[in-house]
């Protein structure tokens, strides 16, 4: 499926892993001019064969560009890639009509820190734009998208987000978004949890868990990572399509922020505990769906 509303646009995605290859390749399949840089050639050169512009430099592909995306792992490794040698912020010239779109996740206060700096020394605008639904929502265009910043740039950032959602809300201001994700994130490590144990629970009792989904649909324990997890889980199907670590940095953000409020969250302490269990046990780089292992070790295969 291809949107065709939004009017082609240059972009750069910065950071092109599981997420950002998926983000670039809708980006080019809906007729934008994408420029792409990562530190690994190999992610870079694999998006050139589909039609992106390889950079050698952040720097590079965001002069090149109206609209940069980063989609990193960090705070550290965002601001790196902003004001870093060769970074975003080193773009000649400083546009201020250039916007920074990040879609990673980070915490808020690194976010509202990033966007002011960003906004003082260059002029550009900065929305943070965290997204729920993954890789294969990326690439039907079908992201979730909650986000963070002035309502002019949040408006702006449309031009590329209508390509690349199918749900796009303006939370607030700068960090807003992030704070959305931080209660996205929550709500998915709890349900991920929730059908792991209903999957096995089925299973003990001589239930085909794959029929949960269809058994359960329309009631109140029906959701959308029921019915995506549950069958995956059933059939222990470990493809990739995200990083259980990646859950753990946004839960410890979750548990940084709730206990700077002093603000109970029990089964976010618990559900951060567990992913800490997969991540010591070596699975930290493995889909969520091997949360399973918790029912029969967790030793890799």
């Amino acid at each position: 499926m291809t949107k065709t509303s939004a009017p082609a646009t240059r972009v750069a995605v910065i950071g092109v892993g599981i997420m950002g290859s998926a983000i670039s390749r809708r980006l080019l399949e809906c007729g934008h001019r994408v420029s792409v840089f990562d530190l690994e050639a190999a992610k870079v050169a694999a998006l050139a064969e589909h039609g992106a512009a390889a950079a050698a430099t952040a720097r590079e592909a965001a002069a090149a560009s109206d609209f940069v995306i980063t989609s990193l792992n960090s705070a550290a490794v965002v601001e790196r890639a902003i004001f870093g040698d060769d970074g975003i912020a080193a773009a000649t010239p400083a546009d201020p009509q250039r916007l920074l779109i990040d879609m990673s996740s980070i915490d808020p206060t690194s976010t509202r820190r990033l966007a002011q700096s960003l906004r003082e020394r260059t002029g550009m605008g900065f929305v943070d734009a965290p997204l729920s639904g993954g890789a294969p929502k990326a690439l039907l265009g079908q992201l979730t998208v909650m986000a963070g910043g002035s309502a002019e740039d949040v408006q702006r950032a449309r031009a590329v987000m209508d390509s690349l959602c199918a749900n796009y809300t303006h939370m607030g201001a700068s960090g807003a978004g992030q704070t959305t994700k931080l209660v996205n994130q929550l709500l998915c490590a709890i349900g991920f949890q929730a059908v792991a144990e209903a999957v096995r629970l089925a299973e003990a009792g001589g239930v085909d868990a794959s029929k949960l989904p269809a058994a359960l649909a329309g009631g109140r324990a029906d959701s959308q990572i029921l019915r995506e997890f549950g069958p995956r889980m059933a059939a222990r199907d470990y493809t990739p399509t995200g990083r259980i670590d990646n859950m753990l940095k946004d839960l410890e953000a979750v548990q940084a922020f709730s206990q700077g409020q002093r603000l109970p969250l029990p089964l976010a302490g618990a559900v951060s505990e567990l992913h800490r269990t997969f991540v010591a046990a070596g699975l930290g780089a493995r889909d969520t769906a091997e949360m399973m292992r918790q029912f029969s070790g967790y030793e890799r295969g």
